[in-house]
Formats: structure tokens, C-alpha cells, sequence
């Protein structure tokens, strides 16, 4: 998207003394349609699509008629992986781009506001996410031929997947808006979510004096992601989700107030 484009794109956003009359403020909407079109106006989204499908397809089969049982643990077991390197290839571009650009200037000089600005990215590839989530549905649709499933654990697990899926997108947005560098932004994106991912797990808290190790496991993304896959939805694994979603894009919003 050119800067010229952009700057055309605001004037339509320019509502500061409007009112506004949705609960969702059309301006939020325009801006995440907007991010929503420059995935799909790129290659980004078939490749991601394409690579996402077709890796946790494999990866899933791949042990799936060995085991000859009829569930889906292995792919949901497999999905923080492959989310550990494709949704930060996913959020590396968000604000480099803009920051590669030049268009950042005029995004935090328009009328919008940061934290609408913040929301409306980590929406759209949200979105994006669930999107390519609800195509895998075929597979538990397949799996069903063969044997019985449980469609209630099914249900919580594609929760689960996308409440762990929204944590690693605040991290890889989060740390786009640090720098310009979409591999920097893509490596520490890596890193950190890798880091929150394990941080509760056995390898890491059987080192740990007893007091530490009931912390590591609350902070640690992937034991609530098996708390809820194995069909328990409780309310602290919730709110754990929904609280580190919003301390990462609350550092992203200040991040760009300091950079403004």
C-alpha cells in the first residue's frame, strides 16, 4: 500500500467531531477491513493458508493410521508448533511495514487513535487466524467416519486454539512495533512466544524449588492450552488469556505513544 493511498484512506477516517452511533465504531470497522485487504491483496495469505493446511495435515496423518485411534489429540497437540512459526511470519510485517513505509506518521497523525489502531491489526489477523482455523474442519468431519468423536472436547480444543493463537499474535505484534526489521520482529516473535509456551512445562519446573514451580506453570501459555484441549473450560484459563492478550497490546499501544 502506498503512502499516497494511505493518506486518501484517512481522509474517509477523519470523523473527529462525529458521534458515534454502533456500538462498533465504523472507523474500527475501516480499519480492520483495511488490514484485512492487504492480507488478501498479498501472497501472505495463500502462503500462510497453503503451508498452514497442508503442514498440520501431514503432521497429523503422519501418525494418525499408525495409532488407529479415532481423535484428534495429535493435531491439536501439533498446532502450538506450527502457530510457533507461522503466526509470527504472520505479525512481523503489521508495523514494520509501516515503519518501512513511512506511513507510521501519518497513521499516528490522522484521527485515529493508537489504541484503534493497536485493536483493529490484532483483530484482523485474528480473524485471518480463525479463518484458517475453520478450514481444518474438514478434518475432525473426516475423522468422524471413522469412529466416534467427542464434539464437545472438539469444540473447547478449537477454543483453545484460538485463545493460544491471540496470545502468540499479541507477542508477534507487540515486537513488530519495536523495530523495522521484519526478521528481527519474526526471530524475537519466535523466541518469546517459545519461551512462554514452555515456561510451565516439566522440562523447565522439575529444576525449580517447590514455590517457584505453581508460578512458571500460571505463566505458561501451553499448560492452559492442555488444561482446556482435554475438554475443561475454566473460567482461570479465561482469564488468563484474555489478561495476557491485553498486557502485550497495552506495551504495543505504549510502544507507538513513545515512538509519537
Amino acid at each position: 500500500m502506498k503512502a499516497g493511498d494511505l493518506k486518501n484512506w484517512h481522509k474517509l477516517l477523519k470523523t473527529k467531531n462525529q458521534e458515534p452511533t454502533m456500538m462498533i465504531h465504523p472507523r474500527f470497522s475501516a480499519l480492520v477491513k483495511k488490514e484485512l485487504r492487504l492480507y488478501w491483496n498479498s501472497p501472505i495469505a495463500y502462503i500462510f493458508l497453503v503451508t498452514f493446511i497442508g503442514f498440520v495435515f501431514w503432521l497429523f496423518f503422519r501418525g494418525f493410521f499408525l495409532v488407529s485411534q479415532a481423535d484428534l489429540r495429535g493435531f491439536f497437540s501439533v498446532l502450538p508448533w506450527v502457530f510457533l512459526f507461522l503466526i509470527p511470519a504472520l505479525t512481523m510485517r503489521l508495523w514494520s511495514e509501516e515503519y518501512r513505509q513511512g506511513t507510521i506518521e501519518t497513521l499516528l497523525t490522522s484521527s485515529i487513535t493508537i489504541p484503534e489502531a493497536v485493536a483493529a491489526k490484532f483483530a484482523a489477523s485474528f480473524i485471518f487466524l480463525a479463518i484458517a482455523l475453520a478450514a481444518t474442519f474438514s478434518l475432525p468431519i473426516s475423522v468422524s467416519f471413522l469412529g466416534n468423536l467427542d464434539w464437545g472436547i472438539i469444540a473447547t480444543s478449537y477454543i483453545g486454539a484460538l485463545l493460544l493463537g491471540g496470545s502468540y499474535l499479541s507477542i508477534g505484534i507487540f515486537l513488530s512495533s519495536i523495530t523495522s526489521n521484519q526478521i528481527v520482529a519474526f526471530i524475537t516473535s519466535v523466541i518469546l512466544a517459545f519461551a512462554f509456551f514452555i515456561i510451565g512445562e516439566t522440562i523447565v519446573t522439575f529444576t525449580l524449588p517447590n514455590f517457584l514451580v505453581s508460578l512458571f506453570e500460571f505463566f505458561g501459555l501451553g499448560q492452559h492450552y492442555n488444561s482446556i484441549i482435554r475438554g475443561v473450560i475454566d473460567t482461570r484459563d479465561l482469564l488468563f488469556y484474555f489478561s495476557f492478550i491485553f498486557f502485550f497490546l497495552y506495551l504495543n499501544v505504549q510502544t507507538l505513544k513513545l515512538k509519537k
